[in-house]
């Protein structure tokens, strides 16, 4: 049994252990793209996606690439009313990946001289936080999650399953997010640790419009969608529903009834998880940044680029967060790349930096939190 090293592949928690490879109940046909990927391995990889009880799941979906050989495999249903199986062009909410595109715009920025990463975020969005905050907390601090930002106030429970439901309708302004962040003192002395927060992409997507003067959007659509043609990814503002072929996400609610949660305004994720993509465009995504198609070689390097050793997260674990991108190392392989997690949507997406090994995954659990089963059994094939 080999553990995820150091780092894991899921935001904030504790390294994991990897789990056997379970059963194949509700498999779907799964296609090789090359002859040369082994029956064995595509055997081990359809499995690990087809265990839809560890986590409960309604759906999974697995795009492999390794060194050019490509594999993709489908398991459950995208609609458990149809039972038609999930496809690669199908949208899905992707969570905390629209995370990569907020650093991705922000670096292109940087290398265009529009903005710098060492000066405090007040010098462009004044008026957004506190002067003790928007003076010490500098750009490049919001892209690692090293900026200290207090904890929310006033924001909604969401712990148990009915309480997303019941607030799935809520509209939130940017500014009324960033407003939740200002009622403590900073958590600790800017770039001394790190912490996993969302609010600091909301800041980075309030840059963007102030550097660009159009919405985050939109400049990530003009700089990233349209040029890379990732047609089936959008950011939808207050549009809480998906349109055209997509996954549905469903929710266990505590007296065991499904719920399907696929509608849900994500204003609340604004600038930091509202991201609707296909598995299909995240990975001619992840390809194109981390080859450089995206990004120059001197920005290009700030996505492989942790803080100091120094710098540890709060529970002292090291730093894994760069400037955009998060690392696990894991049977001795390093893959880089970003999770994406909201109600009834699970999405992960990593590589090695030199793109020989690379997959991305995206899984609909019925449980509010759960586990990372899956994930754990698609990397302990991939590194075996």
């Amino acid at each position: 049994m080999t553990s995820l090293t150091r780092r894991t592949l899921m935001g904030g928690c504790a390294a994991g252990a990897l789990l056997a490879v379970a059963g194949s109940t509700g498999a779907r046909a799964a296609t090789s793209t090359t002859a040369s990927s082994t029956a064995s391995d595509d055997a081990a990889l359809q499995a690990a996606i087809s265990d839809l009880s560890h986590p409960p799941a309604t759906s999974a979906q697995l795009r492999v690439d390794r060194r050019g050989d490509g594999w993709y495999g489908t398991a459950g249903t995208a609609d458990i009313d149809s039972g038609r199986p999930a496809r690669p062009d199908d949208q899905f909410r992707a969570g905390s990946v629209t995370k990569a595109f907020v650093a991705t715009v922000v670096l292109q920025l940087w290398a265009e001289g529009r903005v710098e990463l060492d000066a405090p975020i007040g010098r462009y969005v004044p008026d957004l936080l506190p002067a003790a905050f928007a003076r010490r907390i500098t750009v490049a601090q919001l892209l690692n999650h090293t900026s200290g930002l207090p904890d929310h106030r006033g924001i909604p429970d969401d712990s148990t399953p009915e309480a997303v439901l019941r607030h799935r309708w809520d509209r939130w302004t940017p500014r009324e997010w960033v407003e939740t962040v200002t009622h403590d003192p900073l958590k600790f002395a800017p770039g001394t640790k790190q912490e996993y927060r969302g609010i600091n992409y909301v800041l980075l997507a309030l840059l963007i419009e102030k550097l660009t003067a159009h919405p985050y959007g939109q400049a990530i659509a003009s700089r990233v969608l349209h040029p890379l043609g990732l047609t089936r990814t959008l950011l939808p503002g207050q549009d809480p529903r998906l349109h055209g072929p997509h996954v549905h996400g469903y929710l266990r609610m505590t007296d065991g009834s499904l719920r399907d949660v696929t509608v849900y305004n994500q204003s609340s994720a604004w600038g930091e998880g509202e991201l609707v993509s296909t598995l299909d465009d995240l990975f001619r995504f992840q390809h194109a940044l981390f080859s450089g198609a995206l990004l120059p070689p001197h920005a290009l390097d700030k996505l492989f680029t942790l803080p100091p050793d120094s710098v540890r997260m709060l529970d002292g674990s090291p730093a894994r967060y760069s400037l955009g991108l998060q690392t696990a190392t894991v049977n001795g392989m390093t893959f880089w790349g970003k999770t994406g997690e909201t109600a009834g949507y699970r999405t992960r997406m990593f590589a090695t930096r030199d793109l020989g090994l690379r997959f991305a995954l995206s899984y609909t659990p019925t449980p509010l939190t759960t586990q990372e089963e899956m994930t754990n059994r698609v990397v302990a094939v991939l590194t075996a």
